[in-house]
């Protein structure tokens, strides 16, 4: 095909879409099904409006391929672990009963029955369920959701494309079920898992499916020989299938590498590209291996995790070389939409100049359909939308929010001295020890606890000025009171404030520096029904005035033990954060730190003794690719240090990480010099506590011992299970009892008997280790 015919076929289409709805229905549907006010009936209706409304408005806005599947009740890899029938030997029976019953058994859990573990999808903020496999794992075909949700788009005359987790990273995700050898390699099971997927792919062609998207983002990661090989047989025998839609390989999130070449030869008719921020390094290896002829090439052209307004400029002039590389090129995000909110419209609170640097889902749907326009009937079609592009980014790069030459002037005086505690860990610890009189096995807790209705509410009121801050201050402190009476009763050692001021733990954070824009509807699913407006880091960051020391110091002096000082750590503020795009990562993280830095030695001034600075997103951000790490740590844990540096030795510096894979960064959290590490592990069954030993780690750590993400009440009997593993890896001495993470989503009686069993179980261990 010519390059002019080429342009001429462009097709705008997504990867997916955000399942929520504009009010966030879908959370509140199911949250309501949980608690019986909605049954499973209106639950469907609610999820079947949502779908048709998403379709709806991408066809009204031009996209020519709708994508179907992508929708669902809590993850998409769960989706695809009932897909193929690897249904848990002790759901099964929940499952069988009521399948959306034990839908949401496998996400959350039961009081009997332990949920699938959760942890981060590639390095996004997003969770999803990991699969549990076995050598005597059976797949199953259940194409029942992808053939409905596929004929729900065909019966409103669209065209549709479904979209499922491909084999080979469906496999490269899971991991052994609990009691199989840890060497045991899912990848084993491609033989047995490649007929259900032709099944599923055969009833979706009979579903009337002309194209089919299987998502192989695992693919964009350093690969194995043997891995590639299994990427070479897995779409080798899916392309020889007679009965089947065309199949549309989708990579993001980075660039293919090694994977190029052997999907580049594989017999399927199409591939999806990111051409964002790998856009060089896939566009140079594209043409290395000769294009795509014959094929489709899905060109990822608008960034589907960031909220920048595209370069529209750029993105056709990539396109255009795109045009000699492929028989089709069409225009798509680079991934799916669900990493972004809804719709920048919604926002009234942002300058309406500021509002225009910003393209959420909705505006980048526009944004796909600019550059189709463009690519296939040429640039002149499209000179307006070219034009008030151009003006938008000249706008953002010239304004005053974006640099302040007094917070670039202290970042660049920095010296290795400042990242540097004055005394190393061995001599701090005995420090410590003395100053804090803690027992053996230390109790605490992350951080949060629940944020109920009444202070939802509470903050509500204050924003609809229906109560003024007198009124509001005096329901927190009541909080705190609260908080701190319940901690000492049930016999917490180290306690924290509850944080029932903190709307999210960096958001709040964000709404107090300077560089930040907060959103008013910008909501974003992290897991399951929990959504979180990110932030967006516009500009040059500072600290006008204290932010956390007010409240912190008052639960002080409501008790005699020590009060934890809680913050949000450099990373996890960037990471959790819509990051500006404009300078290097490690800048923008060396001025976050350097504001927190200003927290952190105010809290100690006003009597702080023990300070947790959190980073759960350390090893999220970590680069996909090992060639990319080194660099990455470097920056990162300096901007810890520097955050936490300038306290006295006396003074404890706690840090936390939750719902992610440690074992690869366990130097990097060394290189944290954090004097107490929290992490979660009682879903991995304590992994982390072996990974830290097998590293010789030094320093006190709490691997979590109760899992917050679930609603049952762990006994006392099992936590003290769980420490007794614990032991096993790291020392009486320095091992903390502590949940996997904050408890600000869960209910106050679930809470209070969990802690008081947390207690109990750390008291029963350290009765045996006394009396051994």
């Amino acid at each position: 095909m010519t390059t002019k015919s080429a342009a001429a076929a462009a097709r705008a289409t997504v990867h997916g879409y955000p399942r929520q709805g504009r009010g966030r229905e879908l959370k509140k549907a199911i949250e309501g099904y949980w608690k019986g006010r909605v049954d499973a009936d209106a639950l469907r209706t609610t999820a079947t409006d949502l779908r048709r409304t998403n379709w709806q408005h991408l066809t009204d806005a031009g996209i020519h391929e709708v994508p179907t599947g992508d929708f669902s009740y809590y993850d998409h890899v769960l989706d695809t672990t009932v897909m193929v029938g690897a249904i848990p030997e002790r759901h099964r029976a929940a499952v069988e009963l009521d399948a959306l019953d034990g839908y949401f058994a496998m996400a959350r859990g039961t009081q009997e029955v332990a949920p699938l573990e959760m942890t981060k999808w590639f390095d996004t903020n997003y969770h999803y369920l990991v699969p549990e496999l076995s050598p005597d794992t059976v797949f199953t075909t259940n194409s029942t959701k992808q053939v409905s949700e596929l004929k729900e788009a065909l019966a409103l005359g669209l065209t549709a494309r479904p979209v499922l987790v491909g084999p080979i990273t469906y496999l490269l995700l899971a991991k052994p079920a609990p009691g199989v050898s840890a060497d045991f390699d899912p990848l084993t099971l491609l033989d047995r898992l490649l007929p259900v997927y032709a099944e599923i792919l055969a009833d979706l062609r009979a579903a009337g499916a002309e194209w089919v998207q299987l998502d192989e983002p695992a693919l964009v990661q350093d690969r194995t020989p043997a891995e590639l090989n299994a990427t070479t047989r897995a779409y080798r025998d899916l392309g020889a299938l007679t009965d089947r839609p065309k199949l549309l390989v989708a990579s993001y999130f980075d660039r293919l590498g090694d994977a190029l070449p052997v999907l580049a030869k594989a017999p399927v008719e199409g591939l999806a590209l990111d051409f964002t921020e790998a856009a060089a390094v896939n566009l140079d290896a594209l043409a290395a291996v000769g294009g795509l002829p014959g094929k489709r090439l899905v060109a990822g052209v608008v960034n589907g995790r960031n909220i920048w307004v595209n370069d529209l400029t750029k993105s056709l002039a990539t396109l255009g070389t795109l045009l000699g590389l492929a028989d089709r090129v069409d225009v798509a995000a680079s991934c799916s939409l669900l990493h972004v909110p809804l719709d920048a419209a919604a926002e009234r609170d942002i300058e309406p100049q500021i509002l225009r640097w910003l393209a959420f889902a909705r505006q980048k749907t526009a944004e796909i359909v600019t550059l189709a326009k463009g690519l296939a009937q040429g640039t002149d079609t499209i000179a307006a939308e070219l034009a008030a592009n151009r003006a938008d980014l000249a706008s953002r790069a010239g304004s005053a929010l974006t640099s302040d030459p007094a917070v670039r002037a202290r970042a660049a005086a920095v010296t290795d001295v400042d990242a540097r505690r004055s005394q190393p860990y061995a001599e701090r610890t005995a420090a410590q020890r003395a100053h804090l009189g803690l027992p053996p096995l230390p109790t605490t807790t992350i951080g949060s606890f629940p944020q109920t209705a009444e202070l939802r509410t509470a903050r509500a009121d204050l924003r609809a000025r229906r109560i003024d801050t007198a009124g509001y201050e005096e329901r927190i402190r009541a909080e705190i009171q609260e908080v701190i009476s319940f901690q000492e009763k049930t016999g917490l050692d180290v306690l924290v404030h509850g944080e029932p001021e903190r709307n999210d733990m960096v958001q709040y954070f964000a709404e107090q520096l300077t560089g930040y824009l907060a959103t008013q509807h910008g909501w974003v699913q992290s897991y399951g029904t929990r959504y979180v407006r990110p932030p967006i880091l516009a500009g040059d960051i500072s600290r006008p005035e204290p932010m956390t020391v007010r409240w912190t110091t008052y639960a002080q002096s409501l008790t005699s033990r020590p009060v934890k000082g809680m913050l949000t750590g450099p990373v996890t503020m960037l990471a959790w954060s819509f990051v500006r795009d404009d300078q290097p990562l490690g800048d923008t993280a060396r001025q976050v730190a350097l504001a927190l830095r200003d927290e952190v030695n105010d809290l100690e001034a006003a009597g702080t003794s023990v300070i947790q600075v959190d980073e759960p997103a350390l090893r999220e951000t970590l680069p996909l690719r090992a060639a990319d790490r080194e660099a990455y740590l470097a920056w990162a844990t300096e901007a810890f240090r520097l955050t936490t540096a300038g306290v006295r030795p006396e003074t404890q510096v706690h840090t936390h990480m939750c719902y992610a894979e440690f074992g690869d960064i366990v130097q990097a959290i060394d290189d944290l010099d954090a004097d107490v590490i929290s992490l979660e592990a009682a879903r991995s069954h304590m992994r982390v506590a072996r990974e830290l030993a097998e590293h010789g780690y030094p320093r006190e750590a709490g691997p979590g011992v109760y899992d917050i993400h679930s609603p049952r009440v762990p006994s006392a009997a099992e936590a003290a299970a769980l420490l007794r593993e614990g032991l096993e890896a790291i020392p009486a001495e320095r091992l903390w009892v502590n949940p996997d993470c904050g408890l600000k989503t869960r209910g106050w009686p679930e809470t209070r008997a969990s802690l008081e069993n947390l207690v109990g179980a750390a008291r029963t261990v350290r009765e045996e280790l006394a009396g051994s």
